[in-house]
């Protein structure tokens, strides 16, 4: 399976990576959102059929890695994740950090190191680099404001 990268992501490539989701039937969640679902479903003893249900998508895209950094238990989930769809399922994640920035997130340099081994063997990484999609709306509405 190929396994697409973002990086580093400004919001400029937020509506696009929306397509994308909307063309595959598929969700898009956020790498933090994500954890928080795993811990949810790992507390409730549904983890099982949770990450059943990731397994069942032909492309995950995980949004915004990197923003908010992951307890060490949320980094395993999060890594088993990418484990259990390596060669099986395709991931799209997004980030605004450099590979060697994830540790930061990761917290380990053990689990991030096999984490991108994972994502990077079969890959193809779209280094993005543009305007945030957020500013220039608001300087065109400052620009050209509704009429009353």
């Amino acid at each position: 399976m190929n396994t697409a990268t973002a990086k580093p992501k400004p919001n400029c490539c937020r509506p696009r990576i929306r397509l994308v989701a909307k063309a595959a039937n598929t969700p898009t969640i956020t790498a933090a959102a994500l954890v928080h679902e795993l811990m949810e479903a790992r507390d409730d003893k549904q983890l099982l059929r949770f990450q059943k249900k990731l397994a069942t998508y032909k492309l995950l895209i995980i949004d915004e890695l990197g923003f908010v950094p992951l307890s060490k238990t949320g980094a395993e989930l999060l890594f088993e994740v990418f484990s259990q769809r390596y060669e099986r399922g395709s991931i799209l994640v997004t980030s605004n950090l450099p590979f060697d920035e994830w540790t930061e997130v990761l917290g380990s340099e053990r689990l991030t190191g096999a984490l991108l081994d994972r994502l990077t063997h079969h890959v193809h990484i779209l280094e993005m680099n543009g305007d945030s999609y957020r500013l220039n709306q608001s300087q065109r509405k400052r620009k050209n404001p509704p009429s009353p």
